[in-house]
């Protein structure tokens, strides 16, 4: 039997050794927690989408991201006013995964040399990223490293509130409950290496070209800035028991394996896919299994909730301004494996296989 290509491995990015290695680390900062109950105390096991310490009875979540090799394009294109919301919604995205009400965002901007209408411009984004979401920008950081960095890089950490007895980690979580997702924005912030190696390395095709199948340059669609997801999120934890909430990233639908509950799940109603989607893997010659591992495939946002409220979830994720749908369900299945029939694949850890 042929071992399946990496796409993801050939590009420059080793998701195995990379979780060999958070492994590791995670295990050395566990020992900095303090004892439960204690100022501090952190309520949830690192791996999840943000954490939550209590502090004198209350709960701040909090998570760090940032734009990745994304950053890359905008430096070509001398574009930076987009990325900053990127910033945003990467980690507002992921606190609200929590149940948590996004507060304030601070960001780490490095460059090989400060730009007075660079950082304007990333300002920009980051205004609108914040009002986008309803947080601040109540701090950061602008570090010049001529030998260390090339381009720029961008990143944040995002905090927000919860009550204790209110955090969502799909513990919950049951066979039959029903999956809803909203559309993402195209290849959001995830997948950047892979992205630049198909177009640029090995197609060599410029950020101005215009392909048939899209409406914008490839570099206009390349920086569309990543959707934000707080506005659906917390209206659907306002009307309903919300089971379990998930941020298509990096690993695409094997994020959902992440809740606590051990359960599986089968998305047999995902819609197609963009157009971009559709050239990654044409000219990249990619199989889906690398695909649904790499990219959100058009997915960017997920609830799981129980079936009996799953149109009300779609009616109340679609009425602020992102299209919605009932993409699957729940299955009672320990080994977290995920189905996806319309593509003939399994997923289960990192990796999707044809099965």
């Amino acid at each position: 039997m042929t071992a399946q290509r990496d796409n993801y491995r050939d590009a420059g990015v080793d998701t195995d050794a990379a979780d060999e290695g958070l492994s590791r680390l995670t295990r050395r900062i566990a020992a900095t927690w303090p004892a439960a109950g204690a100022l501090g105390a952190v309520k949830l096991p690192i791996g999840y989408f943000a954490n939550v310490v209590e502090v004198h009875g209350h709960g701040i979540a909090i998570s760090t991201d940032g734009v990745g090799s994304k950053t890359m394009i905008a430096a070509q294109l001398g574009k930076y006013d987009t990325v900053g919301i990127d910033c945003v919604a990467m980690n507002v995205n992921d606190v609200v995964c929590v149940g948590a009400t996004p507060v304030s965002l601070v960001d780490y901007i490095a460059a090989d040399k400060v730009d007075a209408a660079m950082l304007d411009a990333i300002a920009v984004g980051l205004c609108e990223g914040a009002r986008r979401a309803g947080v601040s920008i109540s701090g950061g950081e602008t570090a010049q490293l001529p030998d260390m960095v090339h381009g720029f890089d961008l990143a944040g950490t995002a905090i927000g509130h919860v009550a204790l007895d209110r955090i969502v980690v799909g513990a919950d979580v049951r066979a039959g409950d029903a999956v809803i997702g909203i559309e993402s924005n195209g290849v959001h912030s995830n997948g950047f290496s892979l992205v630049r190696h198909v177009f640029l390395k090995e197609q060599q095709v410029p950020l101005s070209h215009r392909f048939g199948d899209l409406d914008r340059t490839l570099g206009e669609e390349l920086l569309r800035p990543t959707h934000i997801y707080v506005r659906e999120a917390l209206a659907l934890l306002a009307a309903m028991p919300v089971k379990a909430l998930a941020h298509i990233t990096s690993d695409g639908f094997l994020n959902l394996t992440r809740v606590q509950a051990p359960v599986g799940y089968v998305l047999d109603a995902l819609p197609e896919s963009p157009p971009i989607f559709a050239l990654i893997r044409r000219l990249g010659e990619i199989d889906n299994a690398n695909m649904f591992a790499v990219f959100n495939m058009g997915i960017g946002f997920c609830a799981v909730v129980q079936e009996k409220d799953a149109a009300r979830a779609v009616a109340i994720a679609s009425s602020h301004g992102k299209r919605a749908w009932r993409i699957g369900h729940a299955t009672a299945d320990p080994s977290r494996r995920v189905h996806l029939p319309q593509h003939g694949l399994v997923g289960q850890g990192k990796h999707f296989r044809r099965g």
